[in-house]
């Protein structure tokens, strides 16, 4: 089961994060826009951002982590159960978020370490 420090260092491995709270819940931010939280209202759940694409595609994919509610309908963001989730997997949705709200000059911060 990942754990929230789990994500925490994920996320800090990308440019410019800073660990902080969005709606009284520990986040991710980077430029002080978040890209992942915490639910409080269902621990061991994550909300991260993606494209709507991508939200309907994990969706549809029928794949036990991916899940969304009424209230996030139409919000480019998934949840995810941390408990059935792999950290390789983790990793790559928190780097997309993190790119969806990253600025292009932080994103090329990523580009330049990547290269």
């Amino acid at each position: 089961m990942v754990t929230w420090e789990q994500v925490a260092v994920l996320g800090s491995k990308l440019p410019c994060v800073e660990e902080s709270t969005a709606y009284n819940t520990p986040a991710l931010k980077v430029a002080g826009k978040t890209f992942v939280r915490l639910r409080a209202e269902a621990e061991g759940a994550l909300v991260v951002m993606c494209g709507l694409d991508e939200k309907e595609a994990l969706l549809a994919s029928g794949q036990a982590p991916f899940f969304t509610t009424d209230h996030y309908h139409g919000h480019g963001s998934i949840l995810v159960h941390l408990e059935l989730i792999d950290e390789v997997q983790l990793a790559e949705m928190l780097e997309d978020a993190w790119r969806i709200k990253a600025p292009s000059k932080v994103r090329k911060l990523r580009t330049a370490v990547n290269h």
